[in-house]
């Protein structure tokens, strides 16, 4: 594994075991399949459940509501582990755990927690995360999606795009305004009428997961699935925070699986009598390479003593995000002129992770929304409006 500034030796021996657990069910569960699930874009079955075995769903939770009781240093070095695999696989478990279990566990009552939690961290249900809409996605605030009375309860009504794991997910913890323009969270189940989940086809990127809409046709919510504990934009901007936070490490692990396939393949390739590793240009790609990997690793473990001590800020979060994306996007990149044709099919997996980061650094805040944030956080003015 790739730790040039001796990482490993600020992490504890738990942290250690966790990692090396999560990486031993990436290379016998994931590596061996993932390129032709994503080729033949389709999820690995049964992934949830063997995510719930492994304890990457919900680490954070307590572990009286299913989780595994663990740190943001644990949550953060599973999410590197998973995408190294996959940035698909990395989602499925960060929607599960930040955009679904967090929101339960932080706004629900404890007859939600129960109910949902248990089922969720073993990964039973498979839960989605609705905030993002067709006309609204940098400005979440704008939503239109409504949530109206009814009696003992309530309608909702309106759509969320892009969302994972809609087409397969049992409930949705979904964001709408209700009559006094509040922004309440709801859990919606597959049973209630009403409730459709088209799929979005004919992806580029994200092969390996299941992405669609949410739509709600006047749809039946009983006040016993309104989460009681939110009524603002602090409900869903907290469940971004957490999941944000995760792909700061989760992209780590790409651009490592990256660098390593392009180390490997510079030492074994030759060209002009000897292996491409020894001619200055691809040194020069590998050190930045390393170079990029090393700061990010730094940033990632500081934001993660920080969330640990709950002193971690949304702005150094988005920081965080928005750096290490785009490492590892470059990365892939780099990663790919080194294998040259090569870097381009199934065989290796750079083209895949390239693919992957290009949704990865839009979606969760964008690239340019990120910079903004910062940029407000400095200067003390809104760039936004």
């Amino acid at each position: 594994m790739v730790d040039y500034f001796k990482i490993e030796d600020l992490l504890t021996a738990e942290h250690i075991l966790i990692r090396d657990a999560i990486r031993d069910f990436v290379n016998l569960e994931i590596r061996p399949k993932i390129d032709h699930f994503a080729q033949e874009h389709k999820e690995i079955p049964n992934l949830m459940k063997k995510l719930g075995e492994v304890g990457a769903l919900g680490p954070f939770i307590p572990q009286e509501y299913g989780g595994a009781g663990l740190d943001y240093m644990a949550y953060g070095l599973i999410m590197q582990e998973l995408e190294a695999g996959d940035s698909a696989i990395r989602s499925a478990a960060s929607v599960q755990s930040s955009l679904v279990m967090y929101p339960i566990y932080s706004f629900g009552s404890e007859e939600q927690r129960k109910k949902y939690l248990p089922a969720l961290g073993a990964g039973e249900f498979i839960g989605a995360f609705g905030l993002t809409e067709p006309n609204h996605g940098s400005d979440p605030g704008s939503m239109e999606t409504r949530l109206t009375p009814d009696g003992d309860g309530f309608r909702l009504h309106g759509s969320k795009m892009w969302i994972t794991n809609a087409p397969i997910c049992d409930i949705a913890v979904v964001w709408a305004r209700d009559q006094e323009d509040k922004v309440r969270g709801v859990i919606v189940e597959r049973k209630m009428e009403g409730f459709s989940t088209p799929e979005t086809l004919n992806k580029w990127s994200l092969r390996a997961s299941k992405t669609g809409e949410l739509v709600f046709d006047q749809v039946y919510i009983p006040k016993e699935n309104v989460l009681p504990h939110v009524q603002s934009m602090r409900g869903p901007l907290s469940c971004l925070n957490s999941a944000r936070y995760g792909i700061s490490w989760g992209v780590i692990g790409a651009a490592i699986d990256c660098y390593e396939v392009a180390l490997k393949y510079a030492k074994e390739r030759e060209q002009f009598g000897k292996p491409i590793a020894s001619f200055q240009l691809q040194q020069k790609k590998l050190a930045e390479m390393l170079t990029e990997i090393t700061k990010a690793q730094l940033l990632s473990w500081r934001l993660a003593t920080l969330r640990n001590n709950d002193q971690a800020s949304p702005q150094q979060i988005s920081m965080a995000k928005r750096n290490n994306v785009h490492m590892a996007l470059q990365v892939a990149r780099e990663a790919r002129q080194v294998l040259g044709a090569m870097g381009i099919v199934g065989d290796y997996p750079i083209m895949r992770h390239m693919m992957n980061l290009e949704s990865v650094i839009t979606y969760e805040g964008t690239h340019d929304v990120h910079l903004l944030i910062t940029g407000q956080d400095i200067t003390g003015i809104n760039a936004f409006q």
